[in-house]
């Protein structure tokens, strides 16, 4: 046996276990690992498969042992004894039966603890990037609040608790300044398992940050008394919200906005005065359109499309309305777009009055057209014929009757 640690081993398993958060079993076990792999090199025989360590917590020795089957006759070496030999060690031993003999080499502590550390540490790692990895496994796709670190290659370091996660450019609120030691409320986006620390992908910019500020403002979301639809965002300017009440006394947008606005002026505070449209959800296309492009009035509004592939709807406001209906640059229709999944193309009353106009003036060319079937061309090819006939048939006659006048004038 070797002594590693003294009394004070099993106390030094537990602070590990403390501050790495790490079972004094796992620890336990990757110690004896690690005497069994360096035992395995010492003696050039790394195919033995009956080959253990155990360790004494309290005392701090640890010993390599190695499991032998009891028989009448050796065969075997590495894996029997005879029943004389282990008659020695156990008097009630018997044939068929194991024991286990101390084999730990003599000068074996030094090696044994250079083994020990190195396996110990990759261990500990080992069991720090699972525990990383499963913490934020089941923290992907919710909401965590961190501490910003540092910008490195216009990449935001955050801390959010056992490692540093990374929020891209992409996921980042344009214009925010994000200074060192400042708290944040980001979104965990992935989870990536590398040689490592997991790496955390974070965003400041995801529409599910949105998500969740209501659910925690709001309890009649935490409820599920509202629910909320549908999110489309562009972060740091504008939020649009489809929301809507399972029950029929509850007003969905009221509850979302809060008694003298008190919840909403909560949630933009933390957005940075990002503006949010709170839109009541519809399952009629018509309303939900005119309710997603609000704050702008919708004179009307025609589906011209709506099958498993295509979703599309022409929009008519007010030439007043117009550019407030587009937003600045489309945004309010691109956002309302996201929200409701629905292609909508907007034009002003002038607008469709030209267009009317001109298919008007186009139309008649196409209605003459569209009056004939073939059936009446038919008809009205026979009706030509029969009168080229009839038409034949009369200057037959004509030429018929000229000599006959002619002879009358010679007799007179």
């Amino acid at each position: 046996m070797i002594k590693i640690g003294g009394g004070n081993l099993n106390e030094a398993l537990e602070e590990l276990e403390r501050e790495r958060g790490i079972s004094k079993e796992v620890l336990v076990n990757s110690l004896c690992d690690a005497m069994v792999a360096a035992y395995k090199k010492h003696m050039r025989n790394k195919d033995a498969t009956n080959i253990e360590a155990i360790l004494d917590e309290q005392s701090g020795e640890i010993g390599v042992f190695s499991t032998k089957v009891v028989v009448e006759s050796v065969e075997d070496d590495e894996t029997q004894i005879s029943l004389a030999e282990a008659k020695e060690i156990d008097e009630d031993v018997e044939v068929g039966d194991e024991v286990k003999l101390e084999v730990t080499p003599e000068q074996f502590g030094r090696i044994a603890a250079q083994a020990a550390k190195q396996v110990l540490t990759q261990r500990i790692r080992e069991a720090e990037r699972n525990l990383v990895l499963n913490e934020f496994l089941e923290k992907k796709g919710t909401l965590t609040t961190g501490i910003i670190q540092r910008v490195e290659n216009r990449n935001v370091i955050v801390n959010i608790g056992k490692t540093d996660a990374i929020m891209p450019q992409k996921e980042q609120i344009p214009g925010e300044y994000y200074k060192p030691g400042n708290r944040i409320r980001v979104f965990v986006l992935n989870v990536k398992e590398t040689t490592r620390l997991p790496q955390v992908i974070v965003s400041h910019a995801h529409a599910e940050i949105v998500r969740e500020l209501f659910e925690l403002e709001v309890p009649e979301i935490e409820d599920g008394i509202v629910e909320i639809k549908s999110i489309s965002r562009e972060a740091g300017f504008r939020t649009k919200i489809a929301v809507w009440s399972n029950d029929p006394e509850v007003d969905s947008v009221g509850a979302c906005i809060g008694p003298r606005g008190s919840r909403i002026q909560t949630i933009v505070s933390e957005l940075k005065n990002e503006k949010i449209d709170i839109v009541r959800y519809s399952e009629d296309p018509v309303e939900y359109i005119v309710n997603a492009l609000s704050p702008a009035r919708v004179v009307s509004v025609d589906i011209l499309a709506d099958d498993e592939y295509a979703h599309e709807a022409m929009v008519v406001v007010p030439d007043d309305q117009l550019s407030l209906a587009i937003g600045r640059e489309g945004q309010n229709v691109r956002l309302a777009h996201k929200l409701t999944g629905w292609k909508i193309d907007i034009k002003s009353v002038s607008q469709m009055e030209k267009a009317e106009a001109a298919h008007a003036y186009e139309e008649p060319e196409e209605v003459i057209e569209d009056d004939f079937s073939h059936e009446d061309d038919d008809e009205l090819q026979q009706e030509i014929e029969e009168e080229m006939n009839q038409q034949a048939y009369d200057e037959e006659d004509i030429q018929h009757d000229e000599p006959v006048e002619d002879e009358a004038s010679e007799e007179e």
